[in-house]
């Protein structure tokens, strides 16, 4: 038995759900979301609470039991709080500006980063701290992981791009050659 996905969904007040056979769709004050679920999990409404539950006992249908379960209590939140990931750059020259649904970035490069920002998700810039909000945490993360890419942490200097969570294992650096 999957504890995660015992558990109910609570729909909050603003918050709109639709469920048609394996397809729902949520709609709330920060945006509007829908996922198709496989034939395996089973998606229920009652008056204020979501369940899900396995269609057998077989092993991908448990398997797929809370992580459908996950998603679905993802979609809520999202639609009525949302998501927000944090990068902070360190670097001397290291700069980022948000223009439209634009990001440009200049990390120490001949030439600076112009990324677009897809539908969904906004970017804002406080000092060295660029922050990504939206109600869809996938993509939330995976634009957080891509921006990330164009300059990684480095381990010696801690120059780059990095969660503001994530914490860099420093190295010593060369030691000089002793006469």
């Amino acid at each position: 038995m999957s504890r995660i996905g015992k558990q109910p969904i609570g729909i909050p007040d603003k918050v709109e759900v639709k469920v048609d056979g394996s397809h729902v769709d949520v709609k709330g004050p920060k945006g509007q979301l829908s996922y198709t679920f496989r034939k395996e999990v089973k998606v229920e409404k009652a008056e204020k609470v979501l369940n899900v539950s396995p269609v057998d006992e077989s092993t991908t249908a448990r398997a797929l039991w809370g992580l459908s379960r996950t998603l679905l209590g993802n979609m809520v939140t999202g639609v009525t709080t949302g998501f927000v990931k944090s990068l902070e750059f360190n670097g001397v020259g290291y700069k980022a500006a948000v223009s439209g649904s634009t990001l440009t970035l200049n990390l120490g490069y001949s030439h600076p980063i112009d990324y677009k920002l897809p539908k969904g998700v906004e970017a804002k810039v406080n000092k060295n701290v660029i922050e990504f909000h939206g109600c869809d945490k996938e993509l939330v993360g995976f634009v957080a992981a891509q921006v990330r890419s164009f300059r990684e942490p480095e381990p010696y200097k801690g120059k780059g791009l990095k969660y503001t969570d994530e914490k860099i294992i420093r190295k010593a650096g060369k030691t000089g050659a002793k006469k």
